[in-house]
């Protein structure tokens, strides 16, 4: 099973997975990429998955349903139209024909029903988790959006994380003024930036690399503590406190 990032928008990766005859797409919020790479692969579209609202994750499914007649998985918490099997916490989205089978997490925070899909060691969790960073609390609290990150810091390490956007020398900027003597975010760093000079995506991270460099899932950590007290005037140690300042701090970085 090949999982390719269809580049949209001016940052965004819509993933398709495929096993050279059908295919299934993630989040797809324009459909102008994935009708182009369907026909270069000589792909059908077999379903699509859905981990939130957002126009930029959506906006492309009525054009793909116009040609494809397929299932559209989502979160049963959001209202959006397209969505035929709606999901939450434990569901599991089976897809025989590609021996495919994911299971579903709620992780609120960036939406308030906003869910991941997890199997086959391969996360696909939309906007809550970036390499090297998290979506902004649109709609959820500090506290939905850390016990979200805590459920997907809780997978496997070697699970590799599709997120849906191309944030990670950004975030990386952020991740050192918070964390600034991690020298394993050093080193990725130093890697990301070789990749970048590619023209290559930086994803998929693993969930063993968001833990030892991403920020807001070290909110445990004394060194990323001194930071935040540093930054605040205090000691702030309750990790939600933590996270609730990181987050505020990245929105204005």
């Amino acid at each position: 099973m090949d999982v390719v990032p269809v580049p949209a928008f001016n940052d965004n990766y819509i993933w398709v997975l495929h096993d050279g005859q059908q295919a299934v797409a993630v989040d797809p919020g324009d459909a102008a990429p994935v009708f182009d790479f369907l026909e270069r692969q000589r792909l059908r579209l077999a379903a699509i998955l859905v981990t939130h609202h957002h126009g930029d994750h959506v906006g492309g499914i009525p054009a793909l349903l116009h040609r494809h007649r397929v299932p559209v998985y989502g979160p049963r918490g959001e209202s959006i139209s397209t969505v035929t099997c709606p999901l939450a916490e434990g569901d599991r989205v089976c897809l025989p024909a590609l021996e495919l089978e994911f299971g579903v997490l709620e992780v609120p925070g960036h939406t308030a029903g906003h869910i991941a899909y997890y199997g086959h060691g391969r996360l696909f969790c939309g906007d809550t988790l970036f390499a090297c960073g998290c979506g902004r609390l649109f709609e959820g609290t500090a506290s939905q959006m850390y016990r979200s990150l805590e459920k997907l810091a809780a997978l496997p390490g070697d699970t590799r994380v599709y997120c849906a956007h191309e944030y990670t020398l950004s975030n990386i900027r952020f991740a050192k003024a918070a964390d600034p003597h991690n020298p394993a975010l050093l080193e990725r760093e130093r890697r990301e930036k070789a990749v970048r000079e590619r023209l290559e995506p930086t994803l998929p991270s693993t969930i063993a690399l968001e833990r030892a460099t991403n920020p807001f899932l070290r909110c445990t950590e004394p060194a990323v503590q001194a930071t935040v007290a540093q930054r605040h005037g205090r000691r702030i140690t309750d990790p939600v406190e933590v996270f609730a300042a990181l987050r505020a701090w990245k929105n204005e970085f």
